[in-house]
């Protein structure tokens, strides 16, 4: 078999992301805002590439200043982009959000007839997806007909072309028409039976599936951990990643019980976040991938994924709070001085509360 050009190849959202840096301020008193790349499926292209994975994009952009933006950072960023559609009658997407609150985080979304939602199955070309080992794809590439059926040319090409293929559920309410344009923060909608129903029709494709607590309830039609769980499994063989907010993910590869058992439950990194919001997510980057394309272990990776987590949870943005393959294995060795004082509380056996040093790996490609 010829080595691959790409371990992974995202398809997906894009947007440019306006986060105000104003924290405590209501978004329609923000004056200031930072700009980054954002869209799920581009912030896994992102985390990915600085990993040292070799990454690959399917979206659109818009023929803007926009467009000539986001195509311009994720080329800097290391994700290949010749497969980026720009596309001349349609805008790029685009987000406004602010931090008001732990818990309360205003966002607009401005997707309407946007540029990545123009993507169609002829627009898709086999020859790119046969380049890589692993194809990503998102929930909200699902939710719109046309886009759908780009979405599942590609689930359908990688099958034949034997390629892992990984979801994150990324469930957005609103993104799926069933809530209205101020709800752009919520992940949760009580009337989602015809989100539900569509499932059984996709989840069969995917190796890994990545989520939330609401997403797998969404994704299994049940309101309760277990049962949700029991359901995707019925329709998929694949790892169920089920994230658990600051206590990190539970990985199942196999039957689901009646209760998370601490072998299949991965402990998070305590860390002091400004976007504390975003715990129930902070495992999307690698635990999305790298169980796939980088790490040597099931273990490894959900370590490094909640990791990943501390990170983004800590940082302003979303792609721009990834972090490096040398940031992320010194975290793991290290620790962080914003864990000082709790360690110092439970442990005894450091005076500053670090970890003992360990090795540093470097970044390793397998095939897949």
């Amino acid at each position: 078999m010829s080595e691959k050009d790409f371990d992974l190849i995202c398809i997906g959202r894009s947007c440019v992301d306006l986060y105000s840096g104003e924290f405590g301020v209501p978004l329609e008193r923000a004056m200031t805002f930072t700009k980054s790349v954002g869209g799920s499926s581009m912030n896994i292209a992102i985390g990915t590439s600085r990993l040292g994975l070799r990454v690959g994009a399917i979206t659109g952009v818009g023929q803007e200043d926009n467009g000539r933006y986001l195509k311009w950072q994720l080329s800097c960023e290391g994700v290949d982009v010749s497969a980026v559609k720009t596309d001349s009658k349609r805008l790029t997407a685009m987000v406004l959000l602010s931090i008001r609150g732990d818990n309360d985080f205003p966002l607009i979304q401005y997707r309407e007839n946007c540029a990545d939602m123009g993507l169609t199955a002829e627009g898709i070309d086999p020859d790119y997806l046969a380049r890589a080992g692993a194809v990503l794809v998102t929930g909200t590439h699902l939710s719109r007909e046309g886009v759908r059926s780009a979405t599942m040319k590609v689930l359908e090409t990688a099958k034949r072309l034997a390629l892992k293929c990984i979801l994150d559920i990324d469930f957005r309410p609103n993104l799926w028409g069933l809530q209205g344009h101020d709800a752009g923060s919520s992940r949760w909608a009580e009337a989602c039976e015809q989100v539900t129903s569509e499932c059984p029709e996709f989840l069969p494709y995917f190796d890994l599936i990545v989520g939330t607590e609401e997403e797998f309830f969404i994704a299994g039609g049940k309101t309760e951990a277990m049962e949700a769980l029991r359901e995707v499994r019925r329709l998929s063989k694949a790892l169920l990643v089920f994230k658990l907010g600051d206590k990190g993910c539970a990985a199942l590869p196999r039957d689901v019980g009646d209760s998370f058992v601490d072998e299949v439950v991965y402990p998070g990194f305590p860390c002091e976040g400004v976007q504390l919001h975003r715990r129930g997510r902070r495992v999307r980057v690698p635990a999305s991938c790298a169980a796939g394309c980088a790490m040597r272990t099931l273990a490894s990776c959900c370590r490094s994924a909640n990791a990943t987590g501390a990170f983004a949870v800590s940082r302003l943005g979303c792609s721009s709070a990834y972090p490096s393959w040398t940031e992320l294995q010194y975290f793991v060795s290290h620790g962080s001085k914003h864990q000082v004082a709790a360690r110092r509380r439970h442990a005894r056996t450091d005076p500053l509360g670090h970890q003992p040093p360990q090795q540093v790996e470097e970044p390793r490609r397998v095939r897949l």
